[in-house]
């Protein structure tokens, strides 16, 4: 292993590989695949639709390049393995992107080759589900031809502040040598610092529980929200009451989604389950979580109808789709739980978000997005994402594309206490 011989291939270009894949290029000759065509060729054009890395910033990589041919990327000897890890409809681990990817590296994978996972898994999956799927089909002896390590990856879609290169990466190797190589390879590119732990096990646990305790967190405040809706009080109030206190945690309200704080917590559940445990607390909060699209469009059919809106027919127009603010990702967005809700009451839905590629919308939940909003024309909005050009708008410029009576619910804290009929 020697670090001036290496040549890096990432294996997944999305939100978490092509950072990687970025910052690796300008320090070592990195080959970055994807079996998705039109990724690389948007990609090998300087264009990142994603919006994680700016043209600027492709240009940097001047030892980047990309390929859609796995063949391409036998050359390589330090592989970086960045495929997702969602759920299936039944709340359990898919981990169908990780063997497709630990099949694909057994094709190409040579004597004294180093694997590392990024891909967020329950503790013990990298060896006991990836290695052996590369051993079999490799002909390769796992720790003695070819070995591993696992880097959790730490990417917040949208955050221009806190990024790979700014947030302390956690590694590990399966030998003491390894651990330390790849420690050093990752401390090339990670201004922060690394943090180097004693087992792939240990970072694989340290990555699901992360996002399984702000999963926790939230749970705990959408519930608060809850009490206090029935109370009356606002609860955005309350939490900035709550948070002259030095250490309460400034969470708030709202709808979890994305590839991350809504799945992961179900990868440590299952094998919690699998080993005997039952878990209480995680579970709970999923739950809570889980129903807040429901708990959402129910508030406005009450409150709609508390203003004598016919809700039959009714129309609402939905503002943002997008999982986050600022961001063009729509898995596992959550507004589609409200959006399936409202239909369920025989409303007509339009939804805008100037964020969202309306293919990927219209391929992955058959719904097309809205390009221009019209006056008047609304019973009820909902502000459902805190995007800057909602927030610019205001609540004249927002109340103006409804009815003379239509009821206007803010479920991000987009608008002042006040101007708003209903919030979270």
């Amino acid at each position: 292993m020697n670090i001036d011989n290496l040549n890096i291939g990432v294996i997944g270009l999305g939100y978490v590989g092509l950072p990687l894949a970025v910052e690796f290029g300008k320090k070592f000759p990195t080959l970055g695949f994807d079996i998705k065509t039109e990724r690389v060729n948007e990609l090998r054009s300087g264009q990142d639709l994603t919006l994680e890395c700016s043209r600027e910033e492709l240009m940097e990589a001047n030892q980047l390049s990309y390929t859609d041919r796995l063949e391409d990327i036998k050359q390589c000897n330090f592989y970086i393995v960045t495929v997702p890890t969602p759920i299936t409809e039944d709340k359990t681990p898919d981990l169908t992107p990780l063997e497709k990817a630990s099949a694909a590296l057994a094709r190409i994978i040579k004597k004294n080759d180093i694997v590392v996972f990024e891909s967020t898994v329950y503790p013990g999956a990298t060896e006991e589900i990836c290695l052996p799927i590369i051993e079999k089909l490799s002909g390769l002896k796992f720790n003695k031809d070819f070995y591993a390590g696992y880097s959790p990856e730490r990417i917040n879609p949208g955050d221009k502040v806190n990024r790979l290169t700014t947030i302390v990466k956690i590694t590990s190797g399966s030998t003491v040598e390894v651990a330390d190589f790849v420690d050093l390879v990752y401390s090339k590119i990670v201004t922060a610092g690394t943090h180097k732990a004693s087992s792939i096990r240990v970072a694989e646990a340290a990555k699901v529980i992360e996002n399984t305790q702000r999963d926790l967190n939230i749970a705990i405040i959408n519930e608060f929200a809850k009490i206090f809706n029935r109370l009356g009080i606002d609860t955005e109030e309350v939490l900035k009451a709550a948070g002259t206190k030095w250490n309460f945690l400034p969470f708030k309200p709202g709808l979890v989604g994305g590839h991350c704080i809504s799945v992961d917590p179900y990868y440590l559940t299952h094998k919690a389950q699998e080993v005997g445990y039952r878990p209480e607390v995680i579970l709970a909060g999923r739950r809570i979580n889980d129903g807040m699209g429901e708990y959402v469009a129910t508030q406005l059919v009450k409150k709609m109808a508390r203003n004598k809106i016919h809700i039959d027919e009714a129309k609402v127009l939905v503002m943002g789709f997008t999982f986050k603010g600022d961001c063009p990702d729509v898995r596992n967005t959550k507004i589609i739980d409200i959006i399936k809700e409202l239909k369920e009451f025989n409303m007509s839905v339009d939804i805008y978000d100037s964020w969202a590629a309306k293919h990927e919308v219209q391929e992955e939940y058959d719904i097309d997005l809205i390009d221009q909003l019209e006056p008047a024309k609304y019973d009820a909005i909902i502000l459902a994402v805190d995007h800057r050009e909602i927030k610019e708008m205001g609540a004249a410029a927002i109340r103006a594309l409804g009815k003379p009576d239509h009821v206007l619910y803010d479920v991000k804290y987009v608008l002042p206490l006040g101007e708003s009929d209903i919030r979270l």
